[in-house]
């Protein structure tokens, strides 16, 4: 199967050294993940191994954000040691920069699951364990790491409905890659059940809960992105198409009630542009947030702020759930004490979602006329605000704890290399 997986590879491989050649914004990034920049990689370690290398890889933006609280465990609890941090996105890279950077010694693009690429990437950084965070399985790269005989973890594991079906389905693709952990750790009980149906042994199966509830409360962007006095803010995080305009029509709706601004986030702050000119078709006036003009509606088209915005919310909605795109992690929002809403698709967060509402701090919408509905009365009812408020952030602080069970599991991976 890998043999035909391999030369598909093979044929995709002139097209990826033409990319590199004619188009300037893949070519630093496609030769980096051809493996072409590997000596630089080994210079920046060092010749002189300072402790134990981990290599800790996340896909795009929501693994790096994942990740944050368990790199700063390692770097504070399990010095001295090397750590290497990559991404596979230009904007997982990104923000990986700006929030891991100052834990890590080296933020790189993640190798293509080329073979000579990934050999590249093992012979510069000799690791001595490797992170896997949520997601991003690749045959060859899992592949060689158990030849090297590199102690493989996953952490915060989770399988949605939609994946465990397609892990079922191709299971003589995606069986071999788990079977390449030495421990798969997972962020339910339910997703353990899952790992264990498709027949991977219970002793590589822990539950350690979700890293994302040890992420530190980020502090508030600058107060100028609102005018003075007028800071009553609802924020939209991670929008998809489909969303934006049930979202607008909303605000349109709401404006006049209260002094009221809109920060909203599209997943893709490509989008901005797009969004701006839709909001105008809705008449409502709006900006980029890198334009640094002040609107009643802010599209926040910046990497990395998205945390800290919450922390100016009177409300929170959690985009991708309108449509039927899995949703996205409303523990940001939560941390910061933020009632959080969110529409009935998110099947990727349902133990999260089960437990914010039935703790009552988070409440499910399904139209216009219901989001409308109950972010007028998180404006109008302090009792309401206060109540939902408290119970959000009582369970995060409840759930906490994660990374030290980690720590505790990588501590004894490195022992056993």
């Amino acid at each position: 199967m890998y043999i035909i997986y391999n030369l598909l590879l093979s044929i995709c491989l002139p097209v990826l050294i033409v990319a590199s050649l004619f188009q300037r914004k893949y070519r630093g990034r496609t030769l980096e993940r051809l493996g072409l920049n590997s000596k630089r990689i080994a210079d920046q370690l060092g010749s002189v191994r300072q402790g134990p290398v981990i290599w800790m890889h996340a896909l795009s933006v929501g693994e790096v954000t994942s990740a944050l609280p368990l790199v700063k465990g390692i770097r504070e609890q399990l010095c001295p040691v090397q750590i290497v941090f990559t991404a596979s996105t230009r904007s997982g890279k990104e923000l990986a920069e700006k929030l891991i950077g100052p834990y890590v010694d080296l933020v790189l693009f993640s190798p293509f699951d080329l073979r000579f690429s990934v050999r590249r990437y093992l012979s510069a950084m000799r690791p001595n364990c490797f992170i896997l965070v949520e997601t991003d399985f690749w045959p060859n790269w899992l592949d060689l790491l158990c030849q090297k005989k590199v102690p493989c973890l996953l952490v915060n594991g989770r399988i949605s409905a939609k994946s465990f079906a397609a892990y079922t389905r191709f299971s003589f693709f995606f069986k071999p890659m788990f079977f390449c952990f030495d421990l798969l750790s997972m962020q339910t009980e339910q997703d353990r059940d899952k790992m264990l149906a498709l027949g991977i042994p219970a002793e590589r199966l822990v539950v350690l809960g979700n890293l994302k509830y040890d992420l530190p409360t980020q502090q508030a962007v600058p107060l100028d992105l609102v005018k003075k006095n007028e800071q009553i803010v609802w924020v939209c995080g991670s929008t998809h198409p489909g969303e934006e305009e049930t979202i607008f029509a909303a605000f349109k709706k709401l404006q006049d009630q209260a002094n009221l601004y809109l920060i909203l986030a599209p997943r893709q702050i490509s989008r901005g542009s797009e969004l701006v000119q839709l909001a105008h078709s809705f008449g409502l006036t709006a900006d980029l947030r890198s334009s640094g003009r002040k609107s009643r509606v802010l599209i926040l088209d910046t990497i990395g702020e998205l945390a800290s915005c919450y922390s100016l919310a009177r409300v929170a909605f959690i985009g991708g759930s309108l449509v039927d795109e899995g949703g996205h992690n409303p523990i940001e929002a939560a941390a910061q004490g933020v009632p959080v809403l969110f529409g009935p698709h998110m099947e990727d967060f349902t133990e999260i979602v089960r437990d914010l509402t039935h703790c009552g701090g988070a409440k499910t919408v399904t139209t216009m006329e219901s989001l409308s509905e109950s972010v007028t009365a998180l404006l109008a009812d302090d009792v309401l605000h206060a109540t939902m408020s408290a119970a959000a952030r009582q369970l995060v602080e409840q759930q906490r704890g994660g990374v030290d069970k980690h720590l505790q599991a990588i501590r004894k991976l490195l022992q056993d290399s």
